[in-house]
């Protein structure tokens, strides 16, 4: 009996952003798109943006890149508040690779064994060429004490921590996401 050959992996595809974030692509199809506001404009705590650029290594934008968001709210919870929603998709913009979103700020969250973790955002990264979606997480830089006890950012080696907190410029976090070189971002196997 002949073996068969592995079948060649697929990536995301060029087409990505068509499929997952149609109104990023020009297309009206939605009564309402989830990725620009990702807490609800009606959600209660402090409204931010967030912005950054993904970056391959070569240090060059990549243009097409898809990143699923989701978080806790103001209060630290993931469950359902009136007016928050807490999920969404962002697409970077096709000239320049930058990408953003609104949200609250979330709260720090109750972590399944008792350990509180510090407020943060979760980010899932598919693009053209990514096999498999990038998991990784975004803090903050003015959560300095929560940060410092954050036990999934504990397990982080202490040279790369770095790597998953967004800067506060202005009114804006920065949170660029690099996904080859010595700065790579840090990605977490879940």
């Amino acid at each position: 009996m002949a073996k068969l050959k592995e079948t060649p992996s697929q990536t995301a595809g060029p087409y990505v952003h068509i499929g997952l974030a149609p109104g990023s692509a020009g297309f009206d199809i939605y009564r309402e798109e989830l990725g620009h506001d990702i807490a609800g404009p009606s959600a209660k705590g402090e409204r931010i943006r967030i912005e950054g650029i993904v970056l391959d290594g070569n240090e060059h934008p990549v243009k097409d890149v898809l990143i699923e968001v989701w978080q806790a709210n103001a209060d630290g919870q993931y469950s359902a508040e009136d007016g928050f929603r807490g999920w969404g998709r962002v697409i970077s913009d096709f000239d320049t690779g930058a990408w953003a979103f609104d949200t609250v700020k979330p709260g720090a969250v109750n972590g399944p064994d008792g350990p509180t973790m510090a407020p943060h955002i979760n980010l899932w990264i598919v693009a053209r060429g990514i096999n498999i979606g990038l998991n990784t997480r975004l803090y903050f830089d003015d959560e300095g004490d929560t940060n410092a006890a954050d036990p999934i950012l504990s397990l982080v080696d202490p040279t790369r921590r770095d790597t998953l907190i967004a800067r506060k410029q202005g009114g804006v976090y920065r949170f660029d996401i690099r996904l080859q070189d010595d700065a790579e971002t840090v990605f977490f196997d879940i």
